[in-house]
């Protein structure tokens, strides 16, 4: 296991940069939100009748309150409910206005409500939806493959209103006592445990579930359908995966990933945890978020929880103990602590990021999590070099804006600024401080300012002048190295500036930047870099130093020529990660039109000829083969590109071949259909012919295909299916029980690049065939791998207002950017920007806005690397390799 480096150096004497703003610790009078503060409800007691045929629900609710301010009118969230009648202290009715633009309804009082306690019942109807938000219904085949109905709330951000009225903001934190009327024979799931059912007729029953502890609305649940479970415990706590009825035993493995994590959890934290049983449910396909931290009943979709031993692949179970891994983080930081308002969501996903892949590392230390995560770094760093980036921590105004708040700043940039942190302080350190923070912030709520607070507290340091500069302000910081030879020595001199991609004017900003620098032979140096260069001397001349060693740190590096060219021929000395960082960087260089694209595969080639074989390195080299190709399409020079792209991978396919070896390791084995897929796409004929092969058995026999190649072989073979083999295919995911299975498949299908396939691809997406919770991803699928974003841009608009009714309401913004974000073309481009559509809501005019820095930056790219290449490909004869 790596253990990250601590920097040593004290900031003492250090020039402190300000950061953009200062946030002070939280505090509920001045928290954000858009209700008024004047009325407070510390209780609810909400009593539901569901009809599932119907799709309607009913319910009354008795509310404890506290009047801070004598006021008449009571102000409340509902979305899409009709609240019939409002009644204080058993004697006060009030009338009733309701506003669904704002989503609230105001209770209006014929005098002034005292200050002090009272009592507020409210009764109530309103619709159970489709689509996968609020309190919704989830329909879908059983093991018998007879069809199922299944009640599931998804509350995150602001839809807890769509189920009861409420003050629905995650500063009103109160208890919640849930009684809900189902279906007699429907098991059911709520935060707490079961404290009484009692029969209501022969097809309806009551279920009373007990109090939870003071939480926000958004984190009830409720889900109720035909469920079984696996059980398991952990430092006396009861742990269950609940699935649909026949799938259960696959949730053995989450249990036991859950029983590892819950012990490690209950001591970092130094708080145990306070619920007395956590379930996680498995919900079949129409699950939108992915996952979510309901405190104590933690809801997955099932491809996120489930292992079937017949289907399911290494990077599944990978998978499922990382995202079981991420949401039992959040029953402590989100659920148990929470942030105030929704411009500190990072303080919630973030963090759950950063630790779950913490612990998955330190319980599965053969996965090598850490360098794999180069990813998402990579990933982060090219949405947060565009102009449409934003600060991890923002200004957050409505609801349609904190929907889109939840995206890989928040979550990427947000985990790989508190790993950098951690790095800085210490394990120890780190640790000490949160659990600070958690003690003292119990069943309450925080801004950043708190956790910085307790980080400084706990390690002496004062933590916010180097935080605040990361979360504060957008973008990427770049250290510039210069070097020079004096007296024997490699002085190298750093400085910072901003990075930038596809950014004419950017806002000039510094940072307080954690440096950690070493290389072969070198002593590691640590060091925070200001807004004064900084100098490290090493002997010799010529000595390869290497910045952001570990990566650990979050900021770009680039390297003078002079630099540049030790490390080049030094890179194979490196470690893996250090090594996948340097290809990164250089990449990323590239793009910004800092270097040419001969520095980035001069340094494939030193790599490869050095026998590359770590996933992570291998993983990085095959993402940069990629995202060339597609600024390739169109080229001259695509054919001689793929032939250089096999020349690169062919050596690793002949170590890895079609088969696993006996006593591979788990990361050949999960790395081998990125390469054999990678191959596919640049013509390899032998790969293309044994592809084919495999799909046909495959066809007749689907064990002939072990799971981990059944998507690569499909995909490949679909690639120029006819239409009689895409109908095959078509029945074959329509037909799949497994939503891991027919995510799988519908993957291969959208592979199809025969424009009326890809016609049948898209209307095929919205037909009921994929749940409406993966509608919005799936056409995105099918741009991309098509190759024609265009032409799903013009099919998806024909059919815009059918597509759209399958749509939860925060799906809405990103549907049409998602397509046109991936097009190179200008038309299509401006046909997004001028949608009405585009500025509907705030968080309309931010997707459209990245979508549109996607698009222009790819445009950008595109022209120079087409020119670039064209010459660096006439100097690698002995690189390329025709078919």
């Amino acid at each position: 296991m790596r253990r990250l480096l601590a920097l040593t150096t004290l900031l003492g004497g250090m020039p402190v940069i300000g950061a953009a703003h200062a946030e002070a610790p939280f505090s509920f009078a001045t928290a954000p939100g858009q209700l008024p503060k004047n009325v407070v409800p510390s209780s609810y007691v909400i009593n539901l009748r569901t009809d599932v045929a119907k799709l309607t629900l009913t319910g009354d609710e008795t509310v404890t309150i506290d009047v801070t301010a004598p006021t008449s009118d009571v102000v409340i969230n509902q979305a899409g409910l009709k609240l019939h009648k409002a009644v204080l202290d058993g004697d006060q009715t009030a009338t009733i206005s309701q506003d669904e633009s704002a989503q609230t309804a105001t209770l209006h009082f014929p005098g002034a409500v005292s200050t002090g306690k009272h009592t507020l019942a409210i009764s109530y109807s309103g619709p159970i939806l489709k689509t996968p938000n609020g309190i919704y219904i989830d329909d879908y085949k059983g093991a018998d493959g007879k069809a199922r109905r299944m009640i599931v709330t998804q509350f995150e951000v602001a839809d807890a209103r769509r189920m009861f009225p409420g003050w629905d903001e995650p500063a009103f934190k109160a208890t919640f006592q849930l009684n809900v009327s189902l279906p007699f024979d429907y098991a059911a799931i709520s935060n707490m445990p079961i404290i009484g059912t009692t029969q209501s007729d022969a097809k309806t029953k009551r279920v009373s579930f007990g109090a939870t502890p003071r939480m926000s609305s958004y984190l009830l649940a409720l889900v109720a359908g035909d469920m079984s479970s696996v059980q398991g415990e952990a430092d006396g706590t009861p742990i269950a995966t609940w699935a649909p009825t026949g799938k259960q035993d696959q949730g053995q493995y989450a249990v036991q990933a859950a029983s590892q994590i819950l012990p490690y959890y209950n001591e970092y934290f130094g708080v145990k945890y306070p619920l007395p049983k956590l379930d996680m449910l498995a919900i079949p396909g129409n699950y939108q978020a992915g996952a979510m931290e309901n405190w104590g009943a933690l809801t997955y979709i099932d491809n996120a929880l489930l292992f079937d031993p017949a289907n399911s692949t290494p990077r599944t179970r990978e998978t499922i103990y990382s995202v079981v891994a991420h949401e039992m983080a959040h029953q402590w930081s989100g659920d148990l602590v929470t942030m105030a308002w929704w411009d500190n969501i990072w303080l919630n996903e973030g963090f759950a990021t950063w630790m779950q892949t913490k612990v998955t590392d330190k319980m599965n230390p053969e996965w090598d999590i850490w360098p794999r995560e180069h990813h998402t770094r990579e990933a982060t760093m090219s949405s947060d070099a565009l102009p449409s980036t934003h600060p991890i921590q923002q200004v957050i105004h409505n609801v349609s804006e904190a929907d889109t708040a939840f995206d890989g700043i928040s979550y990427g940039k947000g985990s790989l600024v508190i790993r950098m942190i951690e790095g800085w302080l210490g394990e120890d350190a780190f640790r000490d401080g949160m659990r600070l923070y958690m003690k003292a912030h119990a069943y309450s709520n925080t801004t950043s300012q708190d956790l910085w607070n307790a980080l400084s507290e706990a390690s002496k340091l004062d933590v916010a002048s180097v935080a605040q500069t990361f979360t504060t302000q957008p973008g990427i910081p770049e250290v510039d190295v210069a070097s020079a030879c004096h007296g024997g020595k490699t002085v190298y001199t750093l400085t910072q500036s901003r990075f930038t991609i596809h950014d004419p004017h950017p806002t000039a900003q510094t940072w307080n930047i954690p440096v950690v620098a070493g290389g072969p032979g070198l002593k590691t140096q640590k060091l925070v870099l200001g807004d004064k260069p900084v100098k490290i001397k090493v002997k010799p001349c010529g000595a390869p130093l290497k910045l952001d060693l570990g990566e650990s740190g979050y900021y770009r590096v680039h390297y003078d020529d002079a630099a540049f060219a030790a490390l080049l021929k030094a890179a194979p000395s490196f470690a893996a990660v250090d090594r996948a960082n340097l290809l990164g960087d250089q990449f990323a260089l590239f793009r910004a039109g800092k270097a040419p694209i001969s520095t980035y595969f001069d340094l494939v080639n030193v790599l490869t000829a050095a026998h590359e074989s770590d996933i992570a390195v291998l993983s990085e080299i095959i993402s940069g083969l990629d995202a060339t190709d597609t600024y390739e399409i169109g080229s001259p020079d695509r054919e001689a590109f793929h032939a250089y792209a096999r020349s690169v991978l062919a050596p690793v396919f002949a170590r890895l071949g079609w088969d696993p070896k006996p006593g591979e390791s788990v990361l050949d084995t999960i790395l081998r259909p990125s390469v054999i897929g990678a191959l596919g796409d640049f013509g390899d004929q032998a790969v293309l012919a044994e592809a084919h092969t495999r799909f046909q058995a495959w066809k007749s026999n689907p064990a002939s295909v072990r799971p981990d190649l059944v998507g690569v072989v499909a995909s490949i073979a679909m690639r120029d299916a006819d239409l009689k083999t895409w109908q095959w295919m078509a029945k074959k995911v329509r037909d799949a029980q497994s939503t891991e299975v027919k995510l799988r498949l519908f993957g291969a299908l959208a592979s199809v690049r025969n424009p009326d396939l890809i016609r049948r691809n898209v209307a095929f997406a919205y037909s009921g065939a994929i749940p409406n919770g993966r509608i919005e991803m799936a056409l995105s699928s099918i741009a991309a791998e098509s190759e024609q974003p265009d032409l799903v841009w013009q099919i998806v608009k024909e059919h815009e207002k059918d597509i759209r009714s399958h749509l939860a309401p925060w799906s809405q913004d990103g549907l049409l950017p998602s397509i046109a974000g991936q097009s190179s073309n200008p038309a299509t481009i401006e046909a997004l920007k001028s949608d009405p559509s585009a500025d509907r809501t705030t968080g309309a005019k931010v997707e459209t806005a990245r979508a549109l820095d996607r698009a222009n930056s790819r445009i950008e790219t595109k022209t120079v690397m087409q020119t670039q290449l064209h010459d660096w490909l006439a100097t690698q004869n002995g690189h390329v390799t025709t078919p």
